[in-house]
């Protein structure tokens, strides 16, 4: 199983939105939302999960000031792909998670 089809059998992040505008201490970044696998004090965004090379990010829900729904993505089977906006706050560390195949 490759790494992005183990982060597609991960549960949904459920993280709770705001109805009162994204924050202007934030930076958006945008993507499909994941629970992380071991640490439920963080987050997986998969940004661009349909395409040929996803970018896995991983954040602390401390650090998400807002998140705000966006049109799913679809794929080739119909399948819905749910993606979100995320507001962060400007300074907090994130993780790019690099997935690479050992030769």
């Amino acid at each position: 199983m490759d790494n992005i089809n183990y982060l597609e059998i991960l549960p949904l992040s459920s993280i709770t939105k705001y109805a009162n505008g994204h924050p202007s201490d934030g930076v958006p970044f945008t993507g499909c939302p994941r629970v992380h696998p071991s640490d439920k004090s963080k987050m997986i965004l998969v940004k661009d999960p349909l395409g040929n090379e996803p970018k896995v990010l991983e954040f602390n829900l401390e650090d998400i000031l807002f998140v705000e729904e966006n049109p799913s993505a679809v794929t080739e089977a119909g399948e819905s792909v749910p993606m979100v906006k995320l507001w962060v706050k400007r300074g907090a560390v994130g993780v790019v998670l690099e997935p690479f195949e050992v030769a």
